[in-house]
């Protein structure tokens, strides 16, 4: 499989994996959202060390480290790029356990929005015909729903507008992603550590001793579902990689109304349904795409 096409593997395994956490952090009652995020960074460093070792990455991993020696602006970074992850972590975290899925969904809906404006101002990215109808399906969903609630929860802000400086960070960096991921855990970790211990995290798990098997689960679906989006994001250009993020928030919704029970208003159906029309758009140019690539190494 050529780059696009891994790249285009990898974003739709990602969002997969991802939208499986909603419903899978209440089967972790009754750790509250902040325990539940510390747990995350905790579990998560031993699942993608399994990881780099699965992957035979170890040598790469060691050769980021030697370049987090060569070049001190690196160490600077990290710091900075753990603290923007934790803030999306806390949010998706958070947002199932309050009821508020829906909002989240939206902000991921307008995520490609703000990664296809970053790509065209700032790496000069080109859509093709049917990617730039779709944004433009998405954008009508968009502006209904503004017109519709006269305003954006923080959820949905803090979501559609912390990613995008954050893959450019990492993309400036230029560190493969399962080596930053393991950085950027290991920066949180004593936080997190501090977090559980401040918060009797223990008690909990002495006296829920189900959560034992659940959270190393939690660590292992946040090490995969990071690591290939990361590898997405420096596969595919960043406009189609913002388009490609519209499959995770039609999961969500799905979801949060189907599993989750949130309430869904519907003259939403006008914000929706175009957002809809617009995935379908990206998918059909997506496997054109594909197929032309394909005809190409033949």
């Amino acid at each position: 499989m050529n780059i696009s096409g891994r790249g285009v593997a990898l974003s739709l395994a990602s969002s997969v994996l991802f939208v499986t956490l909603p419903g899978y952090i209440h089967s972790l009652e009754p750790l509250t959202s902040i325990q539940v995020i510390a747990h995350r960074v905790v579990w998560s460093i031993p699942m993608v060390l399994l990881l780099v070792l699965f992957t035979r990455q170890g040598g790469v991993l060691r050769d980021a480290g030697r370049r987090l020696l060569r070049e001190p602006w690196l160490l600077a970074c990290f710091p900075l790029t753990a603290a923007m992850m934790l803030i999306q972590w806390g949010v998706f975290i958070w947002a199932p356990m309050v009821g508020r899925t829906l909002e989240l969904s939206l902000g991921y809906f307008l995520l490609p929005l703000t990664m296809v404006l970053c790509g065209r101002v700032f790496y000069g990215e080109r859509l093709t015909t049917l990617q730039g109808i779709a944004v433009a399906f998405a954008l009508a969903g968009v502006l209904h729903e503004l017109w519709l609630t006269r305003a954006f929860s923080w959820f949905t802000l803090i979501t559609a507008l912390g990613y995008p400086p954050y893959f450019m960070l990492r993309r400036k960096m230029a560190v493969d992603s399962l080596s930053g991921f393991v950085f950027e855990m290991i920066v949180l970790l004593p936080f997190a550590l501090a977090t559980l211990w401040i918060t009797d995290s223990g008690k909990v798990l002495e006296e829920v001793p189900r959560l034992w098997a659940l959270l190393p689960l939690l660590g292992l679906i946040s090490a995969l579902a990071f690591g290939a989006m990361m590898a997405a994001s420096r596969l595919l250009p960043m406009g189609l990689f913002g388009i490609l993020s519209y499959v995770e928030p039609v999961l969500l919704f799905a979801i949060a109304v189907l599993f989750l029970g949130e309430a869904f208003n519907p003259a939403q159906i006008w914000t929706y349904g175009p957002i809809w029309i617009a995935v379908l758009l990206t998918g059909w140019d997506s496997a054109r795409l594909l197929r032309r690539q394909a005809r190409r190494g033949l």
